[in-house]
């Protein structure tokens, strides 16, 4: 799959993955569809370039911390893009959290469908 496709892949599965936040929980409010659109936007540069940065700024609190750290560090991503998205907000700590999981859980899902359809093709060739 090139780059463009993977690109527009990634920033629909985080939309997808914000939109699923906001269905289960009434304390994430994300209007209009500008909102998770730059909200996904956000969310996507920010986990490509800032957590890898801060990852391994923090690597030693995250080791002491036996990896709680990160989920303070994935916390601070979705805060970025609520932050930067206009009609998004996301009210409470465990609000945060369970919107941290759902967005991972929904990346992994897709990640895995993804890298089965890439590589079915090459094992019906054989």
């Amino acid at each position: 799959m090139s780059f463009g496709v993977r690109l527009v892949v990634a920033w629909g599965v985080n939309a997808l993955a914000l939109w699923l936040a906001d269905a289960l929980w009434s304390s994430v409010t994300i209007n209009g569809w500008w909102a998770y659109i730059i909200g996904a936007a956000v969310l996507g540069i920010a986990n490509a370039v800032i957590k890898p940065i801060l990852a391994v700024l923090t690597l030693p609190l995250i080791i002491v911390t036996l990896g709680f750290f990160y989920l303070v560090i994935n916390i601070a991503m979705i805060g970025l893009a609520e932050w930067i998205a206009p009609n998004f907000s996301i009210d409470g700590f465990w609000t945060y959290v369970g919107t941290v999981v759902i967005v991972w859980l929904v990346n992994w899902i897709a990640q895995r469908v993804l890298d089965e359809g890439e590589r079915r093709p090459a094992l019906s060739r054989i």
